[in-house]
Order: C-alpha cells, then sequence, then structure tokens
C-alpha cells in the first residue's frame, strides 16, 4: 500500500518504474512500488538496434519493466523492458490502477474521520489485503455489499462505514453484457398480448443480485434480450435461462420461439 522500502523485487517480478535520467549504456529507473533504483540496459530495451534511446524512453515516463537480477549487497537491479509482453503490460498496468485507487480510498477514508492514515491501514487495509489477497478486491467486495464485509473482518464500526460509503461512491462493479435474438410468432387472437407477457417473464425471471435482463423489439418478430452481470459465465447462464424462459412460454401457448445467440 505504501512503497516497500524495506523489501527486494524479485527475479521475474513485473514492476511498475519511473524513468530517471538516460545514459549512454541505457536507462536508470525508479521502482515507483519498492522506492529502490535499478537499470534498464540498452540491450534490455528492444528487440531490434536502438539508435535513439528517446525513441523509446524518456525521463519521467512510467513503464511496465521485468526484473532480470538483483543484488541486494550491491544494492543493484537490472531491469528489461523488451522481455515484456503486451499482455502482461497491460495486466501490470491495470493491477497497478487498482491499487493506487485502493490506496486513495484509505487515504480518503482516513481523511474524513480526521485519523492518521497508518491507523487506517492497520485497523482495515491489512485485514482486508490479509482476507482477499488483495486490497482493491476487498474494497469491490465493500462497494457491492456493503459495511458488513469489513465488520465480519473487526473493522471498527466509524471506519467500516465510512470506508464502505467511500468505497461504493469510488469504485464501479466489474460488468459484462451479452445478448442475443429471440424469434417469436403468434397467430392466435391476441398473439402480440401473449408474446408480450412471455417476454414480460423472461424479463423477471429470478436473477442473482447486480444482473439485469432486458427486452427489446426489433422488428416483430425479432426481440433482442440483453442481460448484464458481473462476470460472462453468470451472464451466460442468466441469458440462457431469460430466453428458455420466453421460448417456454410462447410453446406453452402454441405459438413458436427459437432465440439465438449474438456476438
Amino acid at each position: 500500500m505504501t512503497p516497500k522500502k524495506n523489501s527486494w523485487p524479485e527475479r521475474g517480478d513485473l514492476v511498475i518504474a519511473t524513468i530517471t535520467r538516460l545514459t549512454v549504456y541505457g536507462a536508470y529507473a525508479k521502482l515507483d512500488e519498492y522506492d529502490k533504483e535499478g537499470l534498464l540496459h540498452l540491450s534490455e530495451v528492444a528487440s531490434s538496434w536502438v539508435r535513439n534511446l528517446r525513441d523509446f524512453v524518456r525521463e519521467g515516463q512510467k513503464v511496465v519493466l521485468k526484473v532480470l537480477r538483483v543484488n541486494k549487497e550491491k544494492s543493484h537491479i537490472d531491469l528489461s523492458l523488451r522481455r515484456v509482453t503486451k499482455r502482461e503490460r497491460i495486466e501490470k498496468q491495470l493491477s497497478w490502477k487498482k491499487e493506487r485507487k485502493a490506496e486513495g480510498i484509505l487515504r480518503s477514508t482516513a481523511q474524513k474521520l480526521n485519523l492518521p492514515l497508518t491507523e487506517i491501514v492497520e485497523k482495515a487495509g491489512t485485514l482486508l489485503e490479509k482476507e482477499f489477497g488483495d486490497l482493491h478486491e476487498g474494497l469491490e467486495k465493500t462497494a457491492k455489499d456493503g459495511a458488513d464485509v469489513l465488520l465480519k473482518l473487526g473493522i471498527p464500526q466509524d471506519i467500516a462505514t465510512t470506508l464502505a460509503g467511500i468505497a461504493k461512491e469510488k469504485i464501479n462493479p466489474p460488468s459484462v453484457t451479452v445478448k442475443g435474438i429471440l424469434e417469436l410468432q403468434c397467430t392466435k387472437p391476441k398473439g402480440v398480448l401473449l408474446i408480450k407477457d412471455a417476454l414480460l417473464k423472461a424479463q423477471n425471471i429470478q436473477k442473482p443480485h447486480g444482473t439485469e435482463v432486458s427486452v427489446y423489439v426489433v422488428s416483430p418478430p425479432k426481440y433482442r434480450i440483453v442481460v448484464s452481470a458481473e462476470d460472462y459465465k453468470s451472464a451466460e447462464t442468466l441469458l440462457l435461462s431469460a430466453a428458455e424462459a420466453a421460448v417456454e412460454n410462447v410453446t406453452k401457448i402454441g405459438a413458436q420461439g427459437t432465440f439465438k445467440r449474438q456476438k
């Protein structure tokens, strides 16, 4: 939650670093998470020949680097830019942003309660990290389920209530959307009303908290069904359940119904 001044990264770790200065043999970078400096040698900047180092990095730039070697006795860390894949870079940047946001929430809580940040970290942050393995994940759970998540960990009431409120305000729960097309046909009298009823039943099926099912008219007999949930597995399951409910209800009245998943 704060720079790990007494810790060292390990070989193979991905780190967020700020380029501090360029030299003829590479660049020096401050490891933001450890408050230590490492060397990005020219040979580790890119796989191709580096004509101008400034084409790849510049002073003040934040980059994702991979730790190649750590020599604690000499206080020396070798870093690499070229060995970081695009996926690794994106995932590390996302993790870093989440960590910064989580720390900001703790800081805001301390300010609102007029307490030292160290006290909030000790009484809440540390417990969340221990329980969830990640501070942001714990705060994400708190934003979704409220202060009870914190109270169960033994976090004091005033801190739990304030922290939960700020987390809910600052963290948007992850959401994914899936959709498909229902084709419903009914030639019976009041067929339109019967289909509307079937669609309402599909839209109002029992669903987990935080999920949503919506149905829109495309052009009769086609209707679009859209489901939002926290993850794809839940969304897909709910989409299938809602579609099956619609088709089953029109089939019961002697009508026809089909469903096709959209990409």
